[in-house]
């Protein structure tokens, strides 16, 4: 979201009412952004690979799980990757139709494996054990979903530990550098030639490029392996994932989707070839420049002689920010009451700590951070949060959820909202924490 589109709508959220005392904190999605986004990812692929090649760009609903979200970028042409029956059932009520659904996780249960099968949803496997159970399955219910195995090509992790799905010892897929792991897996095919895809997923936050495309290439190279054992193309699709990183420095949108597509050309070129279709499952990148988290700063005082600015956006919103600061760094911007930008002033800018409203006392989104001098009533407006800071709340203090709005700016510079996700209401907190069975322990 450049700065002029976000100074224009915030003003228009706080002109139209969408934040103030009553709603102190709001979400802010940039439709144009979003929609670029995705015009920008499919150009990229269409960019190296052979005409014809059938490429499904399926968005991680974890990062966005909002119906709203899900069904704009399926009008854009994208596809959906869910890991569980509520994703699923998101993706559904989004219309995005079942051939064009990833399930990934590694907990499926049978149920829902049963379910992905009856709506002929692509599955890939996480492991052998998962492949035995779907062994069963598969004489039991009738569907033509195209089933494939996740692997762990094991070519190491990112910057960040947490979210390194390619280290020695991930959780997820089948770790190919594991002592007869690779042999067993050709054999896994081989022996089930109705599984069809290869996955592998080695980006995150944190991973350079050459590390993504070292993964991708592991698994062009055994599916080339597996083909050559079969004597025919079994694989013929490759899903490669996501997890391009995200530039949280400054407005600049770097790594790009296209840099990423060379280096894959680079890595493994008979990827692009046309004989295999293929799968990307990107999330964070599509989604996280064109949100804003707003936040109405309600107090403000001293303590050991710096200041802090009680604000709405905290834990609740902020999980990762909070708890993990140096790996999360948010940008933040400063507006007056009315929605306009905030100067410095003559002085130049204060350092201060901005809190959130959660009860603990490291609830600070930033910490000794040079802004504009802070005062009751401004707004502060924590940056690149259009993924994962929307749909992946935090509970604490049972905060509710805040409204999410989508805009839209004309070229008379009037800004259109529309509703995302309506607030939480109390009541709806109550109900959600088993308010219809407060006698229930009183009886026991």
């Amino acid at each position: 979201m450049t700065t002029t589109r976000r100074d224009f709508a915030v003003r228009a959220a706080v002109e139209q009412g969408l934040i103030g005392p009553d709603q102190p904190v709001i979400g802010l999605l940039d439709v144009a952004g979003i929609r670029a986004a995705a015009t920008a990812l499919r150009a990229a692929f269409a960019e190296v690979t052979a005409p014809g090649t059938r490429v499904l760009h399926a968005f991680a609903a974890k990062a966005a799980a909002l119906v709203p979200v899900l069904r704009l970028l399926a009008d854009e042409g994208l596809g959906c990757e869910v890991a569980s029956p509520g994703e699923l059932a998101l993706a559904r009520a989004a219309g995005v139709p079942a051939d064009r659904i990833v399930l990934d996780s590694p907990a499926k249960t049978p149920t829902e494996l049963r379910e992905a099968l009856t709506l002929g949803v692509a599955v890939n496997a996480d492991s052998f054990a998962e492949l035995a159970r779907l062994d069963g399955l598969r004489q039991r219910v009738r569907g033509d979903s195209p089933l494939g195995l996740r692997v762990n090509p094991q070519v190491g992790g990112g910057v960040i530990d947490a979210l390194s799905t390619a280290t020695a010892t991930a959780k997820f897929g089948v770790p190919l550098r594991d002592p007869g792991a690779r042999e067993a897996t050709v054999r896994a095919f081989l022996d089930r030639p109705w599984l069809t895809r290869l996955h592998a997923h080695v980006g995150s936050q944190g991973c350079p490029l050459e590390l993504m495309a070292a993964g991708v290439r592991e698994a062009y190279e055994l599916a080339e392996e597996v083909n050559r054992a079969a004597g025919r193309r079994q694989i013929d699709t490759l899903d490669i994932g996501g997890g391009l990183p995200v530039n949280f420095a400054s407005d600049e949108t770097t790594p790009t989707f296209a840099a990423y597509a060379r280096a894959l050309r680079a890595a493994a070129p008979g990827l692009f070839s046309g004989d295999y279709h293929l799968v990307t499952e990107f999330g964070r990148s599509l989604l996280a420049k064109s949100g804003t988290v707003l936040a109405r700063v309600e107090y403000t005082k001293t303590a050991g002689g710096r200041p802090i600015a009680v604000t709405h956006a905290g834990a609740q919103l902020a999980v990762r920010t909070v708890f993990a600061p140096e790996t999360w760094p948010l940008r933040i911007s400063a507006y007056d009451p009315h929605g306009h930008p905030k100067a410095a002033g003559p002085d130049g800018p204060v350092v201060q700590d901005v809190a959130g409203p959660c009860c603990f006392a490291g609830d600070l989104v930033a910490t000794a951070r040079p802004l504009p001098p802070l005062a009751a009533g401004d707004l502060t407006a924590l940056l690149d949060t259009g993924a994962y800071y929307f749909s992946n709340h935090y509970a604490y203090n049972s905060l509710p959820r805040p409204g999410v709005y989508g805009f839209t700016i004309e070229e008379d510079a009037t800004v259109r909202f529309a509703t995302v996700r309506s607030p939480q209401t109390i009541a709806e907190i109550v109900t959600e924490s088993g308010g219809a069975h407060a006698e229930a322990l009183s009886g026991l």
